[in-house]
């Protein structure tokens, strides 16, 4: 589970921002938006919440707070070879910070155990790199890297070295440790690897064997999201090199023609009328219907699973009813079973209610003059518990994160 990430020079944010998970002190909501989250050796701390949301202007920095956590895990769990640029963006309207190195940082629970992770990088290396953890209720420090200085812990065991001289200058310890099968540090390249996932506004890779598997869940869940869906089918076949259009670009072509066993892939959706059954492609589908249906099966895992699930701009194509009904599942205990967590970026403020969120799920990112992205949360404002109308205060700018609407100068035509 995500307890916090801090992230510094990446993209429009200059200065550090972080954002926690780590609940307050308030009592509302607390059977169902909290997860107690204990950990080995009774380490002392709050619950934490199971959704964060984030408001903002257009331009004010939301996407690059999330895609933050994205560059992080791509970084830890993508291989690099040797020369590869790290996919490194630092603050461009700064020229010193254009230059300098862009931090990332997390705090999770995996498995019990509490770990802090961060480094420190530019596109060509890695120049710090940090791992705390709290196996048995007291920090341990396992790797504290410094150019050329390394402190590694002899819990690491006899192999540190060897990992240590195989980590090249654009690389993490930590994923070429868990590369060498360390099994001190494999929990945590895991829960990057597998429990969190960082998606777009876009769509994702919808995965056909888990649409198989659990089809009868993913029909409740259309149907539970009203989308009048009675069945779903999928083809698949090959594609023939012949029947590729001719304008299509030659490297393109080549490697459907180098590899006989490229698969196309259709869905159809099934809606029954009362009159009979109709099949539709997938595509011909309303773009909310598309949305839910791409989300439905990384949704149902994560909340079975535990993942932490980061979208941008969660309201693209859907309407409030269906982003309050995903918000209902990440809240009811019910649904979400394993602890999953849902942290989502977006400008529907119909959501914006101390009905649906604890006043400590709610941040806000504000550009400055300097075009610099700055994160708060709304308990800076301490809002009036189950009184302040949340949505009527942010449109009316008491939190800041609106756009500042100026009038365009215009002269008639003669």
């Amino acid at each position: 589970m995500l307890i916090e990430c801090g992230v510094s020079n990446f993209k429009s944010i200059r200065d550090e921002a972080r954002l926690s998970m780590v609940a307050g002190t308030g009592k509302e909501h607390r059977d169902s938006h909290l997860v107690d989250t204990r950990a080995n050796g009774r380490i002392p701390s709050n619950p934490l919440v199971r959704t964060a949301v984030v408001y903002g202007a257009n331009a004010a920095g939301k996407t690059n707070l999330l895609a933050a956590l994205g560059t992080m895990k791509r970084i830890v769990t993508v291989p690099s070879q040797p020369g590869d640029p790290l996919p490194i963006e630092p603050f461009k309207f700064d020229p010193e910070k254009a230059q300098g190195n862009t931090t990332f940082e997390v705090l999770c629970v995996v498995g019990g155990v509490r770990y802090q992770y961060g480094f420190t990088a530019n596109s060509e290396r890695v120049c710090q790199e940090w791992l705390f953890a709290w196996p048995r209720g007291r920090v341990q420090r396992w790797v504290e890297r410094d150019d050329q200085d390394w402190k590694l812990s002899d819990r690491l065991g006899s192999d540190k070295r060897v990992w240590q001289r195989a980590t090249r200058p654009n690389a993490l310890f930590l994923s070429t440790a868990a590369s060498l099968n360390s099994q001190q540090l494999k929990p945590l390249f895991d829960w990057f690897r597998h429990k969190l996932h960082v998606g777009g506004s876009g769509p994702t890779q919808i995965p056909m064997g888990a649409l198989n598997r659990h089809k009868d869940e993913v029909i409740g869940f259309l149907q539970a999201a009203d989308m009048a869906i009675s069945d779903f089918r999928i083809v698949e076949h090959e594609i023939n090199p012949k029947s590729l259009p001719s304008d299509m670009p030659a490297a393109l072509k080549g490697i459907f023609e180098n590899d006989g066993n490229v698969q196309e892939v259709s869905i159809f959706m099934s809606h029954n009328t009362g009159l009979g059954t109709t099949e539709i492609e997938i595509f011909d589908e309303s773009a909310g219907t598309q949305k839910i249906f791409d989300l439905s099966v990384p949704l149902l895992q994560s909340l079975r699973k535990g993942f932490v699930v980061v979208i941008d701009e969660l309201n693209n194509s859907l309407h409030s009813a269906l982003v309050r009904f995903i918000l209902d599942r990440f809240h009811n205990p019910r649904f979400n079973t394993g602890g999953a967590q849902l942290v989502f970026s977006t400008h529907d403020t119909s959501i914006l209610s101390q009905e649906i969120f604890r006043r400590d799920q709610i941040w806000f990112c504000e550009r400055d003059e300097q075009l610099a992205t700055h994160l708060y949360p709304l308990s800076d404002f301490r809002p009036r518990k189950g009184v302040e109308n949340l949505e009527r205060s942010y449109l009316a700018g008491r939190y800041g994160a609106v756009p500042f609407i100026r009038s365009i100068p215009f002269e008639p035509e003669p």
